[in-house]
């Protein structure tokens, strides 16, 4: 039920967001004398409309996004005698730019306010700091182990000569404090365990206490990174049979604290954004492998239709501050993709406006607004392979979706 649930919710949520980036459109076209015309939520044929303050606000039969008619975008529009003064393309440049920049603006607004909701009610994750050292479970320890498979564990070989872990009452969750003394966290604790020698001397936290536990290895070989980084080599040496993972460590605020520790993580994730979008090239292989049925990674692109899935997972795990933080994960992403400098994203709009001014600085004289016919073949251009991207991503999530949970 709650996967289901999460599903519907977050594709509401998506919708609201697209409605919410329109929404910026309008009120800012409004407020700098523009003539808006129409306001929809929605594609295709018009489910519901109704006419307000000479705005026609409705709801269409597809929802996949939303529009905002601006009088005078472009040359192209017809616009009624009455509205000329009002069109889009007669106003000062800076108020276009307001205007094209309003609907990104609206999505960054709405998703550092999500993270600032997290930061009071949960906290936020410490990004670009080592996580706590978890336990990820225990198993038998066998002599030998095969090769593993990039991105697979090893399996072991013959009869289990050991489960020196769970022996000493470790369990799943178990935070490893510090080995022998020595703080470690999840980037340093593999380095201290394959060091020692003898019993271990393991600081545990359970539940919010400290416990030492004593743990005695057992000799057995194993593979691990060679010092290129790339390689595995083949080791021998004291083993105590637990996988270990990352607990992010999480950062808590009072509502006046949480409003500097949201700007701070609403930065770090806006950068790792722009950096993400600069790879969606370079995911086209990933993608390919994906829809042939090989393993998913998890840092692929997904449609609206994988996003909400996940969305699905994410609700079923009840992990609630991971749901919101994709959602405004989500709408950054939205609004620094509309930035792009492209058409038809706004960000490509601003660039015309951006070129138009600097072309009348430079000539010293008005040439008025850019024939967008003339842009139109590269207009098309990125329509396409916009299309075609979104089609093979949309794919892979049908065929193959990410799993976030196993």
């Amino acid at each position: 039920m709650l996967y289901v649930l999460g599903i519907v919710v977050f594709a509401l949520c998506i919708l609201g967001s697209v409605a919410w980036h329109e929404c910026g459109h309008m009120w800012a076209a409004q407020a700098t004398g523009m003539k808006v015309r129409r306001y929809f939520v929605g594609f295709g044929p018009t489910l519901w409309s109704t006419r307000r303050g000479g705005i026609e606000y409705g709801v269409k039969a597809i929802p996949l996004g939303g529009f905002c008619d601006i009088a005078g975008m472009t040359l192209l529009d017809e616009i009624a005698p009455e509205d000329r003064e009002k069109a889009m393309y007669r106003q000062a440049a800076w108020k276009r730019i307001f205007v094209l920049f309003a609907g990104p603006g609206m999505n960054f607004i709405l998703g550092g306010f999500l993270i600032f909701i997290v930061a009071c009610i949960w906290g936020l994750p410490a990004i670009g700091q080592p996580g706590h050292a978890a336990v990820a479970g225990t198993q038998c320890v066998t002599a030998t182990s095969t090769k593993p498979a990039q991105g697979q564990p090893s399996k072991g070989i013959g009869p289990c000569i050991g489960n020196p872990a769970a022996d000493a009452g470790m369990r799943f969750g178990d935070v490893i404090a510090a080995v022998n003394g020595t703080p470690v966290d999840a980037s340093t604790v593999t380095t201290a365990l394959q060091s020692t020698s003898g019993p271990i001397r393991l600081t545990i936290e359970r539940d919010g206490a400290q416990r030492d536990v004593t743990v005695t290895p057992v000799t057995s070989q194993k593979w691990q990174p060679a010092p290129n980084g790339k390689d595995l080599v083949e080791v021998t040496g004291p083993t105590i049979g637990i996988s270990v993972g990352e607990l992010g460590v999480i950062n808590h605020y009072n509502p006046i604290t949480a409003v500097g520790g949201a700007a701070v993580f609403t930065g770090q994730i806006g950068k790792q954004t722009v950096i993400a979008i600069g790879h969606l090239p370079e995911r086209v292989p990933a993608l390919v492998r994906a829809v042939q049925g090989k393993p998913r990674d998890i840092d692929t692109p997904q449609s609206v239709y994988g996003a909400a899935e996940a969305g699905g997972q994410i609700a079923q795990a009840k992990q609630w501050s991971t749901y919101v933080l994709v959602l405004a994960g989500l709408n950054l992403m939205l609004g620094l993709i509309n930035l792009v400098p492209l058409l038809p994203f706004d960000g490509g709009h601003i660039a015309v406006v951006v070129y138009e001014r600097l072309r009348d600085l430079i000539t010293r004289r008005k040439g008025g607004p850019v024939d967008y016919m003339k842009l139109a073949p590269l207009t098309y251009v990125v329509f396409a392979v916009l299309g075609a991207y979104m089609l093979l991503v949309l794919t892979a999530d049908i065929v193959n979706p990410i799993k976030l949970f196993n």
